[in-house]
């Protein structure tokens, strides 16, 4: 350092109580600095930078913060928080600000005597005054350096850019993006020998010198206690943080009505009081949660909650006064921050936090230009999280960042990551969700938003969390533990994703089942939402069953009662699909986006918005996972064309199969075989099969050709056996037999016209499925009768609107004369509209499939995602 300048700083240091030094920062130990530090209320080198900073506002700087400043950089020297050359570059500084502003020493001593009167200096008897006569005598002696050798030693030395007054190492820079929190001062270790102050590498971290009480401070702020939790907090702060929830409700609120927005604020009330009761009852642990905030993180995020009213007041007063409805800064800033902190904790190695806080300046960049707009994100989201408006607070801690003349901020924002840097966190980033679970986090996390807090390493499942899965798989699901990681085969339905694509592509060239039917027209809303799928055939459909599939596996896993590793593998599974049918993030989310649109899973919530937000976050998880499968295996069987055309025959007997049925286990069983037994009188598989070789021998058709059909030859014989039945007292089969009659009399559902074969097929296949969901039918037997039905179907009919007339003749014919007996048919006759004209798309799959042995009806659609089989497909 030039000797004239180092002399002259310790001359001011006199006046701090020091005692003259030439070198002021060999004056005290390194541990009595870092004491003296403390004393002053700067415990860390964040600190430090903040009362630089304060030293030079933008308009008249305070003397007396100017002189502090002076000691301040001597002890942080001396303690090793800054290295040799940064000390140098702001002591420049420093005495160029003060020479330039001061005519001469006695203007200088003056205006600090003023300053310290103004803030009621009330440290004692100090030595000030003595000290400050000492200064002045020895100027007018000319002794020491004086006023005028200082500004001729000022002269001769080229004033520091401020830029340079900061870190400017490429590993550094990334810390700039903490400054709103503390600015980053850098700094050495330092050694003392014999000689003195000897420099030893440039370490740049070091948990004394730039946060001492950090594990405090993540405990009592952020309830963390471990490596591990910090790494999950460290990605959902990349992924998801407080920005989700409120860009949802933004997003929501935008098209909303002033009673729909009202409606919604008086709901976040409502919530709010129902929350304190409920907490209340517990005991009052905790904070309250946020509406926006995760439920996971808001405990360990909020010491007090804030009032989700006063969150929802804010978020509509941006919205009316025209706020740029952008929070992202607030998370992805506390990202670097925490990044640092687990750093300074030893939590974290230096690369990984490194690569922590690099990937949230690689957000920052992708979403903001400049420091400007990412301070006002922060602000806006900090607003919300406090829930107080912070936009127009000039005493934001931005302000000395932002008007400082010498601000880190100056740095480019963009500037801040070399390429390396970016790179390197990029690929740690993705490393962290490497595997494939985190596949099943993302898609299942748009139905539930708390689960993303699982990223990076797998967390333990509470007791209360598996308790709930375990109902959600015995009631929902009826999925087994006997049925193992196998049995999530069955929720893998790819039949269901080729009769979407197949309707798509149909809708889209205007060749859609007709709206009437032989029962009636569809109904004109549904025929509506069967119009949208024209918009969806560009994008292949298996996300729709694999958003169901994801869930349920999340679902599976959280009651650990499932092998581990097979569970994985099912995961795995669903990758490879999905990495098949879509090539990159941004072309699932798209596809997801527009069949949530065209068929939402919840009518009155689709989930659109939600899905689109990840579409647009850069940090979303989806845009982070590993998008390279290994070898192709679907998580189920995808069946042929045939297969599913013969598993259709079954029509609205049940719900639709739009998958290979397997042997279940568990509840599921007890239904089945509780209405094989309470319908059809089958308790076993050997009465099973016998009743199944009727159906397809002879069946209910051949029953009506029998003991029926005659009569249709004969009108006065049929009119009067039905008289003397109806004379006579009659028992449960006499009364069936006058029912059927009648029915024959009055040409019921046209029965003595059609051929009622449909029916039997219909039930062939139904109870086949049955069977071989209870184990009683091996694939073989299953396989066969499935075959025959097929036949069956071809050699009696042409169409689907040919079997459907039979069917229903059949389902009229023999069923019994309840009370309910208008209603079933009803019903039945809806459900027939519903399967010939997809209206709604999922109710039945006949609309998209063409009849057995028919000729081919519909459009090819264009993608991989179909069933083999369909030479006509173009791939």
């Amino acid at each position: 350092m030039v000797e004239p300048l180092s002399a002259w700083w310790g001359q001011q240091l006199v006046l701090c109580g020091w005692g003259f030094s030439a070198a002021p920062e060999t004056v005290w130990t390194p541990e009595e600095a870092r004491a003296r530090l403390t004393a002053m209320e700067v415990p860390d080198a964040g600190e430090l930078g903040w009362r630089l900073l304060e030293a030079f506002p933008n308009d008249t700087p305070d003397p007396l913060h100017q002189l502090e400043a002076l000691e301040l950089l001597a002890l942080a020297r001396t303690a090793g928080w800054l290295s040799a050359a940064r000390t140098r570059g702001w002591q420049l500084r420093l005495l160029t600000a003060i020479a330039g502003h001061f005519s001469s020493l006695d203007d200088w001593l003056k205006a600090l005597a003023h300053s310290r009167s103004d803030a009621g200096w009330t440290r004692g008897d100090d030595g000030f005054f003595e000290a400050s006569l000492a200064l002045s005598q020895l100027e007018h002696e000319d002794a020491g350096v004086t006023w005028s050798r200082l500004q001729t030693a000022l002269e001769d030395i080229s004033t520091v850019p401020a830029t340079e007054l900061w870190p400017q190492g490429e590993r550094d820079r990334v810390w700039m993006a903490r400054a709103i929190f503390s600015p980053w001062v850098g700094g050495h270790d330092v050694v003392r020998d014999a000689s003195g102050l000897c420099e030893a590498a440039e370490s740049g971290f070091s948990a004394e010198a730039h946060w001492p009480d950090v594990q405090r401070w993540l405990s009592d702020t952020w309830a963390i206690t471990g490596r591990d939790e910090l790494i999950r907090l460290l990605l959902w702060l990349a992924a998801q943080g407080h920005r989700y929830g409120w860009d949802i409700d933004s997003a929501r609120l935008l098209g909303a009505s002033g009673s729909e927005r009202a409606a919604w604020l008086s709901e976040l009330e409502n919530d709010a009081v129902e929350e304190a009761a409920a907490r209340k009852a517990e005991g009052n642990k905790g904070p309250p949660a946020h509406a926006a905030a995760s439920a996971e993180l808001a405990d360990s995020a909020l010491e007090q909650g804030p009032s989700p009213v006063a969150y929802g007041e804010l978020l509509l007063n941006y919205m009316d006064r025209g706020e740029p409805l952008e929070f992202a800064a607030w998370d992805w800033l506390r990202l670097v921050d925490l990044s640092f902190a687990g750093l300074c904790a030893g939590w974290l190695s230096r690369e990984e936090g490194e690569d922590f806080a690099a990937h949230g300046v690689d957000l920052l960049v992708r979403r903001y230009a400049d420091w400007q707009g990412v301070a006002r994100a922060y602000q806006r989201g900090r607003g919300l999280f406090e829930g107080a408006d912070l936009m127009h607070d000039t005493d934001s801690d931005w302000r000395p960042l932002v008007s400082s003349p010498l601000t880190p901020l100056r740095c480019q924002l963009h500037a801040l990551l070399p390429d390396h840097l970016r790179e390197r966190s990029r690929t740690a980033i993705r490393r962290w969700r490497s595997d494939s679970r985190h596949w099943v986090l993302a898609i299942a996390s748009i139905r539930e938003p708390d689960i993303l807090y699982r990223q990076g390493l797998s967390s333990d499942i509470d007791e209360p969390r598996r308790e709930e899965a375990r109902q959600y798989l015995n009631e929902t699901l009826a999925l087994d533990t006997r049925d193992g990681a196998q049995g999530m085969a069955r929720f893998w339905l790819p039949a269901q994703a080729h009769h979407l694509n197949q309707l798509a592509a149909d809708a889209a060239r205007g060749a859609l089942p007709d709206a009437q039917t032989p029962f009636g027209r569809a109904d004109s809303v549904e025929l509506e939402r069967r119009q949208r799928l024209a918009i969806c055939h560009r994008h292949p459909a298996t996300i729709v069953m694999a958003e169901k599939y994801a869930f349920y596996l999340l679902m599976v896993q959280d009651t650990t009662d499932f092998v581990v590793e097979e569970l994985a593998e099912c995961a795995e599974r669903l990758r490879s699909v999905l990495c098949r049918f879509y090539p990159d993030a941004r072309r699932l989310l798209e596809a997801w986006a527009v069949w949530e649109s065209a068929v939402p899973e919840l009518e009155d919530h689709p989930l659109a918005n939600e899905i689109r937000w990840h579409l647009e976050d850069p940090g979303s998880l989806f845009h982070w996972l590993d998008w390279h499968p290994r070898a192709w295996e679907e998580p189920g069987l995808r069946p042929s064309l045939d297969r599913f055309t013969s598993l259709a025959l079954s029509g609205p007997l049940n719900t639709p199969c739009w998958g290979e049925p397997m042997v279940e286990y568990g509840r599921g069983i007890e239904e089945l075989s509780g209405w094989l037994e309470g319908h059809y009188g089958l308790g076993n598989a050997e009465m099973l099969t016998g009743f199944l070789d009727f159906l397809r021998d002879a069946g209910d058709r051949d029953e009506y050709l029998i003991n029926y059909g005659p009569y249709t030859l004969n009108r006065s014989r049929l009119d009067n056996e039905i008289a003397v039945l109806e004379s006579a007292e009659r028992g449960d089969d006499e009364q069936v037999h006058l029912d059927r009659l009648r029915r024959v009399r009055d040409n019921e559902a046209r029965c003595n016209e059609l051929d009622m074969a449909a029916w039997d097929i219909a039930q062939m296949v139904d109870l086949a499925i049955a069977g071989r969901q209870l184990g009683w039918l091996d694939e073989v037997a299953f396989t066969a009768y499935l075959d025959t039905a097929y036949d069956m179907a071809r050699d009696h009919y042409g169409s689907w609107k040919e079997y459907a007339r039979g069917l229903f003749a059949g389902y009229a014919f023999f069923m019994g004369d309840t009370d309910q007996r208008d209603s079933f048919l009803r019903g039945f006759r809806d459900a027939l509209i519903q399967w010939l004209t997809a209206a709604p798309p999922l109710a039945g799959a006949w609309s998209s499939l063409d009849f057995p042995g028919a000729r081919p009806g519909h459009w090819p659609a264009l993608h991989l995602d179909i069933l083999s089989g369909d030479a006509r497909t173009l791939h």
